[in-house]
């Protein structure tokens, strides 16, 4: 048995892994309300309406010391953090939240914490995966994941709305919510004809300010928390939430084949991608640098497909694009291949780094080595190395130097990539993996491979 190192917060239970398979414990402690969780249907309701992740009882006779029950949840094929998501990402994970808490009063319990880690995006949809958040709601106490919630969920979207989506990179620095008076000093005037960031952001964060130098309590006016009182709160902030909107803007990488490929060259890619996916058969692909998901799709006929891109507004788009498809087999996440997701948190091990948390079976990567090798000078033979690190399988296009694309990268510095060449690509790839075949594609000069690793 191996426990979970990021779940060790939680004194209702924790997660571990046996036998290659992932369970949750439930302490003695949290008895009465996985009870109520269950007698009061609202698990029932909750699995029903498609806002948290099945489980199924394990029956032992044999439970650990301080051990209540143990659950085996579905299992999610890739566990992503909010600092891997688009805007629209976290919005949608934090209405499922609040709803969620909605949910749980009409059952009378309520959400302990607010965490953006208690989200996870499952076949399509994000869902509630900590089991153990519920607790029985008590008259005339207050909600006490309010602050948790707005600095997990509200202070971070009214930065990317208003300010840059690029401000979610902050829950690197800040692994449990952005701090509410930091968020309220780089909004400032921006935020004031907004009251829903006026009440629960700024004033917010003044008084929290203003109590945590206090010696004292602070005493509530328990006649005016209720259960009435919380779900004007919650509604109040679903309604600031859905009112926060990203600023129209283009990115150079949204419509990328339409605007800087032929349709013959696009197609041609199509054909030979395809042909290579039916030939590898593999159930998990990871797409490096996907854009807006064309190829995704495409993969996402046979496979599970994990699609990264460091262009926010790219994964914004194909993020709305699965949506409105309702496809169940995509997950695209932002992520920026020169630095990928890093161990952090206690012992830099509470939240994994990408390749700590899953494989490929495949990697996916057009379009994309021009980029990494030319615009941020990593040689070639490092590639080679990092990609047989990923996946057993890979599909690569070498984009040669004379290509249009490759020429506007130099247009404005030194070639110093004497290195970079296509007998030197072969080279240093071949050294890792086995070349099952390559083409071609019509209309440019660019080679597509199918390579298959070594070992």
């Amino acid at each position: 048995m191996r426990i979970e190192s990021g779940s060790f917060r939680d004194n209702s239970g924790f997660v571990f892994y046996d036998k290659g398979e992932i369970f949750r414990a439930v302490s003695l402690n949290y008895k009465e309300n996985y009870d109520l969780l269950n007698s009061s249907k609202l698990y029932d309701k909750l699995v029903n309406d498609n806002y948290i992740i099945p489980h199924s009882e394990i029956e032992k006779n044999d439970l650990p010391a301080g051990v209540y029950k143990i659950i085996k949840p579905e299992r999610i094929d890739f566990i992503s953090y909010p600092y891997e998501w688009c805007f629209s990402q976290l919005k949608d994970a934090a209405l499922t939240t609040l709803k969620i808490h909605k949910i749980a009063l009409d059952h009378n319990m309520v959400l302990k914490d607010g965490s953006v880690y208690n989200i996870q995006f499952h076949k399509g949809k994000p869902l509630f995966i900590d089991t153990l958040s519920f607790e029985v709601y008590k008259e005339n106490e207050p909600w006490i994941a309010y602050n948790q919630f707005c600095r997990n969920f509200l202070a971070p979207l009214a930065l990317a709305s208003l300010c840059d989506e690029r401000l979610l990179q902050l829950f690197k620095d800040f692994i449990d919510g952005i701090p509410l008076e930091t968020a309220a000093n780089i909004l400032r005037e921006k935020s004031f004809l907004n009251l829903g960031l006026i009440t629960h952001l700024h004033l917010h964060s003044y008084f929290q300010n203003k109590y945590s130098s206090s010696n004292k309590k602070v005493e509530v006016n328990k006649k005016w928390v209720n259960k009435n009182s919380q779900l004007r709160l919650i509604e109040n902030l679903e309604r600031t939430i859905e009112g926060l909107k990203l600023k129209r803007k283009k990115t150079n990488w949204s419509s990328y084949y339409s605007e800087h490929h032929s349709e013959k060259y696009y197609n041609d890619k199509r054909k030979i991608v395809e042909q290579y996916l039916n030939e590898a058969r593999s159930l998990r692909v990871w797409d490096l640098g996907a854009n807006e998901g064309e190829f995704s799709k495409l993969a996402a006929k046979l496979s599970n497909v994990t699609a990264f891109d460091s262009d926010h507004r790219c994964i914004e788009n194909f993020y709305a694009n699965i949506k409105s498809s309702n496809e169940k087999n995509i997950l695209p996440l932002v992520m920026d291949f020169t630095n990928p997701s890093p161990s952090i948190g206690w012992a830099n091990s509470e939240r994994k780094s990408l390749t700590e948390r899953a494989n490929a079976d495949l990697v996916l990567a057009l379009a994309l080595i021009h980029h990494l090798a030319i615009s941020n000078n990593v040689p070639l033979n490092f590639l080679a190395e990092y990609f047989n690190k990923l996946s057993h399988w890979l599909i690569i296009e070498f984009v040669p130097k004379n290509d249009p694309l490759v020429l506007k990268l130099l247009l404005n510095r030194k070639d110093i990539f004497d290195k970079y060449d296509i007998d030197n690509f072969e080279r240093e790839f071949e050294k890792h993996f086995i070349k099952i075949t390559s083409q071609k594609i019509s209309g440019s000069e660019r080679v597509l491979y199918l390579y298959k690793r070594k070992n």
